[in-house]
């Protein structure tokens, strides 16, 4: 019982991939997005603050660092499973709440129990390290379904995936930092598509152009 337990947990990440069942040419563990996110995360609060928004740089981080580590429990669900339905969604997130408290309370020695409480919990809210990390969620998705679709995976559930993240990061348009990444970063990664991708192009320029429309 103790810290050594949580440290060793963590390798135990690396172990856990990402979208299971389903062929990939490559894999991404949890524990390798967690890093991924953390550092887009870093990359969009860098914008935020350039364009006068005041970052808690300590709660950025720490949303982005402890955002998934529940499903060392869990595991990692499907997208379309897990958001199926708002009820399932919303019972998935209890059970990871409940086996992430019992965890807490096993593990955890007492005083330390409440800061890793806070860190452990839903961080995707309305506050702006909340919506900074929503985004870069879905991004790192975005990018893990663009590279199998480079690499000619012929799975048609990553173009799924693909559509639905670059829906689910136009939602925050008005973040500034979303407005980079449409304007500039998804701009250089749909020119830089040859014939044979050109259906992610195709996706790409008409979710943006319903985006305008709205």
């Amino acid at each position: 019982m103790g810290i050594h337990k949580y440290f060793q947990s963590l390798s135990d990440l690396e172990g856990i991939y990402r979208c299971p069942g389903v062929f990939k040419y490559q894999e991404h563990s949890v524990a390798s997005h967690s890093f991924k996110v953390a550092t887009i995360v870093q990359f969009l609060a860098t914008v935020e603050a350039e364009n006068g928004q005041d970052v808690d740089w300590k709660t950025v981080y720490e949303k982005a660092i402890n955002h998934d580590y529940s499903e060392l429990f869990t595991g990692d669900i499907k997208t379309p499973v897990k958001y199926a339905l708002p009820k399932l969604r919303e019972l998935f997130s209890q059970v990871e709440g409940s086996m992430t408290q019992e965890y807490l309370d096993k593990e955890f020695p007492k005083r330390f129990r409440q800061v890793y409480e806070a860190r452990f919990k839903e961080g995707k809210d309305q506050s702006l390290e909340g919506r900074i990390l929503a985004v870069a969620d879905k991004i790192d998705l975005l990018y893990e379904a663009y590279g199998e679709i480079q690499k000619g995976n012929p799975e048609p559930l990553f173009f799924q995936i693909y559509k639905e993240a670059l829906t689910s990061i136009i939602q925050f348009s008005g973040m500034a930092s979303v407005r980079y990444f449409i304007d500039v970063i998804l701009k250089e990664m749909i020119e830089e598509e040859v014939i044979s991708h050109t259906r992610i192009k195709s996706i790409t320029e008409h979710l943006l152009l319903a985006d305008k429309n709205i």
